[in-house]
């Protein structure tokens, strides 16, 4: 294949599809691309870690890079990409503007994952026992950081309506910049009811999801001390199984076996786990995206009960696969219904199913992405003359960041000299 139609990957982290959300988005990515036909090399800066999946298996160029050392620029001068990707924001400060500098021609893409201003905005607002207010996002210091990485880049991909929504109106965003696209799904991930567990085969609740996102843990307290007390009086035979990957003392110390709330670490597979219960429960008080574990839950034919920022921008107009209820008893009362009546329990399933087929197929966004990356690929200059504050930002953060990398780097020189 020609070079030129090389897409450079930029990862915060190496990809870990079965630990997290994030790491199942970025291989959905990963195949989008290939399917355009490009060549997809993915560099990080990260440690290798034992959950991170192969990618030479999925015929994907691993390169190991540094951050603050000018070695990037002749390895991305080298490769002279047609496109690169941005994992996160984070990344994108770190090397937008050598991307810019040696290849100023490349499309520049940002994979937001969530908006992590608006997460640590209510995270913030949560800690202090208030209620979130829109002002608390323009406060955030966070949000100063990403909505300066948005508009630098020529495109960022949103997983949520409600994110899309916040930026344009809050924040002034011009949506030609803004791209919907929410994690996406194979036709085979539509579940056959027959082959799954049925409701009498099945039993107990579960809870799943990386220890090492603040709002997972924060749900599991929250189930512990409030809402799994209330639900194991009238149910005393149910257990809770909390499954999570990185598992730190604090959470395993949580582990009860006669209140029937066991931690069980990292699941081996997380669609078996959540196939053999009967509910899946995630009361996230705080948080932002969209939530892979109830997609999951959907895939598994699993109702689940969660919060308003749980569901938050993932059904559309469609109802609910179980119930969504943000007070602690009517949550649990939710939960119990929805497991002791069949008839409840298999309208929530028919549920995720419709909410799969008509929001997370991949067939639904594939096109129309590719066409849109096309257009951007072909219309780049006049693009970018019409996202005027972006060049800015980009202009004036090339000579700041540019020169503060480069004081880190002669730094580091000096300390190994």
């Amino acid at each position: 294949m020609n070079q030129m139609q090389s897409l450079l990957i930029i990862g915060f982290v190496w990809p870990e599809p079965n630990s997290s959300a994030a790491g199942g988005r970025m291989m959905q990515l990963i195949s989008l691309f290939q399917k355009q036909g490009f060549q997809v090399i993915f560099a990080s800066p990260a440690q290798n870690s034992n959950f991170m999946v192969d990618l030479s298996e999925f015929d994907v160029q691993k390169e190991s890079i540094e951050l603050n050392n000018s070695s990037f620029d002749d390895f991305i001068k080298e490769l002279n990409p047609k496109i690169v990707l941005f994992d996160r924001f984070m990344i994108e400060e770190q090397f937008g503007w050598r991307v810019a500098e040696n290849c100023p021609d490349a499309l520049r893409v940002l994979d937001t994952e969530d908006l992590h201003c608006l997460r640590l905005a209510r995270q913030k607002a949560f800690k202090e026992k208030r209620e979130f207010q829109i002002s608390d996002l323009l406060a955030e210091e966070v949000a100063k950081r990403e909505i300066a990485s948005i508009l630098r880049c020529d495109l960022s991909l949103m997983i949520s309506e409600y994110e899309i929504e916040l930026l344009i109106n809050v924040f002034k965003i011009d949506k030609a910049l803004l791209y919907y696209l929410p994690l996406l799904l194979n036709p085979e991930a539509i579940p056959d009811l027959n082959l799954l567990p049925d409701f009498e085969t099945r039993k107990d609740f579960v809870f799943i999801g990386n220890f090492l996102h603040e709002p997972n843990w924060n749900a599991v307290q929250y189930l512990k001390e409030t809402i799994w007390p209330i639900i194991k009086k009238q149910l005393p035979d149910a257990v809770l199984n909390v499954y999570g990957a990185y598992p730190s003392q604090k959470v395993l110390q949580l582990n009860n076996v006669k209140e029937g709330f066991l931690i069980q670490g990292r699941a081996q597979n997380a669609n078996e786990v959540v196939e053999k219960a009967r509910i899946v429960l995630a009361p996230l008080r705080f948080g932002a995206g969209i939530k892979g574990k109830l997609l999951e839950a959907m895939q598994c034919g699993t109702p689940s009960v969660t919060t308003a920022i749980g569901a938050e921008s993932m059904q559309g107009n469609l109802p609910w696969n179980g119930f969504v209820e943000d007070n602690p008893e009517l949550f649990a009362d939710k939960a119990i219904q929805l497991y002791q009546h069949k008839e409840i329990w298999l309208q929530a399933q028919d549920n995720g199913i419709e909410i799969i087929k008509q929001r997370y197929l991949r067939k639904l966004f594939e096109g129309d992405f590719a066409t849109q990356i096309q257009f951007l690929l072909s219309n780049i200059k006049q693009h970018r003359l019409n996202n005027f504050m972006g060049e800015l930002l980009q202009h004036h953060t090339l000579k700041s960041t540019k020169y503060m990398s480069r004081w880190i780097e002669e730094k580091n020189k000096k300390s190994v000299s």
